[in-house]
């Protein structure tokens, strides 16, 4: 390693001491943001406990290709931006570094805009509501910036060491802990009130793919009161909703900035090939188990606050009072099932005279408006409502929104941490002083969020999926790290050793690689798909016209 590169670690270790803090926390504290807690609860929502499976595997995978970069890094005590530049190749490198920063920068948009809908609708409705005398608009820029503000000052404090930095963990520390406790009460209430089935509980714990393309069963019984020829209809909206909040679970359980904030706080710890069973345990046990635990009450909660209940539902599919759902959902439905069932195509639909489209629609079923309400987005107030066990309404929002402010603000803080880091190591500046603080304002781009989308909490799904896009480049450098004699050297595993590593990583590669391949066709087509194939072009091409230099003369 070189003596440049020695000095900045350095001044690392000196920016922010050097307790041994085992890294499972501090990951812990950006996987279990707002994003996740809304990934979680529409997860539920859609698929009930059939989906129970996919955070965990998820969050396996994550962990896997954690320690890889763990492993790389104490193993070789250089800074990873630089190593794989070096001895890897730089597409690989680049191409890690500013998809960490656009994923950071994009995850910060829905963390302002849940921050704003819990203010808006479960703490302060009278004073920062829509219909506030401040009104909609200006209450949000209010939110924003003093969101931004808030963030900005404890972020800027971060290099200042001492009882800041204590004070910070401890803060992580805390609220992760708190979103433990509540959703595992909430879950052993309705344990105790008998309301909840363990056995099908565990069976959602088994993998099973089909949701990709079939609604989760218990849809089947609202499906089959649909008339057949808009039953396909009502599939394919299902499924793409399942679909989308599938993949924005996964997307969250390991984030690739997350997976360039770890080796970093490995290095400026001090952390060294000695600390490598102490760093997979305390991903192990700092990041699995907590996680898990969490998302699978939260995901226990919306499933039995949210999903169709035929007891209650049967009866109103043969009279009694539908949910009300506004005009314009009722509209836009009634629109998409023309153009599905081949009256037209969607851009002649949204040109038709209101009056001519009137003749063409066919008013929703009873079956179809309560598929509608259970698909309808949902805001804060009815999120809130998967605490109603823990207390009643009014103390639900409280807690609830109280508990979504703390978890976005931190994954805020954190964010703009990997900003700072991402962009001081593209510049090639250790990650202190100015040039960090400047570099951490990259993701004030979040507080656009609230003023780009009106879905609040919806927000997390769209900007999750672009998150899963971007998550193979970091899998694919990893596994070219591990299997990198030049910068490794005599630390690179060899024989049973390799063969088990490249087997795990091959396994996370192929499922990170498969869904953002999906969703990038599914989204975008053949350009997305273009735009793929032109990158690994580029990643092939620089590998072999570019020289790398070997570990020994680094």
């Amino acid at each position: 390693m070189s003596e440049e590169l020695s000095t900045a670690d350095a001044q690392q270790v000196e920016a922010v001491g050097r307790q041994v803090v085992l890294p499972g926390p501090l990951q812990i504290a950006l996987t279990l943001g707002g994003v996740s807690l809304a990934s979680s609860l529409f997860l539920g929502a859609l698929a009930g406990f059939g989906l129970l499976w996919l955070q965990p595997v998820a969050m396996i995978l994550g962990i896997l290709m954690l320690s890889a970069i763990g492993y790389v890094a104490v193993h070789t005590g250089e800074r990873p931006f630089q190593a794989i530049n070096q001895h890897v190749n730089p597409v690989l490198g680049w191409g890690w570094a500013i998809a960490s920063l656009a994923a950071s920068m994009v995850w910060a948009l829905p963390q302002y805009s849940l921050a704003s809908s819990v203010l808006q609708q479960n703490l302060m409705p009278g004073t920062l509501g829509p219909e506030s005398a401040l009104g909609d608009f200006n209450s949000k820029l209010i939110i924003s910036a003093a969101i931004l503000v808030i963030t900005t000052a404890i972020t800027f404090t971060y290099d200042s060491g001492g009882w800041a930095i204590k004070l910070y963990e401890l803060m992580l520390k805390l609220v992760v802990a708190g979103i433990v406790v509540c959703f595992v009460v909430v879950v052993g209430m309705l344990t105790f009130k008998g309301e909840l089935a363990w056995g099908e509980i565990f069976r959602g714990f088994i993998p099973d793919l089909t949701k990709v393309y079939r609604p989760a069963e218990t849809f089947n019984w609202l499906l089959d009161a649909v008339p057949d020829g808009y039953r396909d209809f009502w599939v394919a909206r299902i499924v793409a909703q399942q679909r989308d909040v599938m993949i924005s679970a996964a997307a969250t359980a390991v984030g690739i900035n997350m997976t360039f904030l770890l080796p970093y706080s490995m290095l400026r710890r001090g952390w060294e090939k000695n600390s490598r069973g102490r760093a997979v345990f305390g991903l192990s046990i700092g990041m699995f188990i907590p996680f898990v635990l969490a998302t699978s009450c939260v995901v226990i909660a919306a499933a039995t606050q949210f999903q169709p209940n035929e007891v209650v539902e049967a009866a109103l599919l043969e009279e009694g009072e539908l949910p009300e759902l506004p005009e314009d959902t009722v509209l836009e439905y009634q629109k998409q099932r023309l153009v599905h069932t081949g009256f037209s195509d969607a851009a002649e639909v949204e040109r038709m005279d209101p009056m001519i489209l009137g003749t063409r629609v066919v008013p929703l079923g009873r079956a179809e408006s309560l598929l509608a309400a259970h698909l309808q987005e949902k805001n804060a107030f009815d999120l809130a409502k998967t605490l109603r066990p823990l207390a009643g309404d009014v103390v639900a929002n409280w807690i609830f929104g109280i508990g979504v402010v703390g978890m976005t603000l931190l994954s805020i803080m954190l964010l703009m941490q990997i900003s700072g880091l991402v962009i001081c190591e593209m510049l090639g500046l250790p990650p202190t002083g100015w040039p960090r603080r400047i570099g951490t304002l990259a993701a004030a781009t979040g507080v656009l969020g609230p003023f780009l989308w009106s879905g609040g909490f919806w927000q997390a799904v769209p900007t999750s999926v672009f998150g899963m896009i971007l998550l193979p480049i970091a899998y694919i450098t990893f596994f070219c790290m591990m299997n990198s004699k030049k910068l490794l050297g005599d630390e690179m595993p060899r024989g049973g050793r390799r063969v088990a590593w490249n087997l795990a990583m091959g396994i996370a590669v192929l499922a990170a690689g498969s869904a953002s391949v999906y969703m990038v066709w599914v989204k975008t087509q053949y350009y997305g798909l273009a735009g793929v194939g032109a990158f690994l072009v580029l990643v092939v091409i620089v590998h072999f016209a570019c020289p790398r230099k070997s570990a020994e003369s680094s």
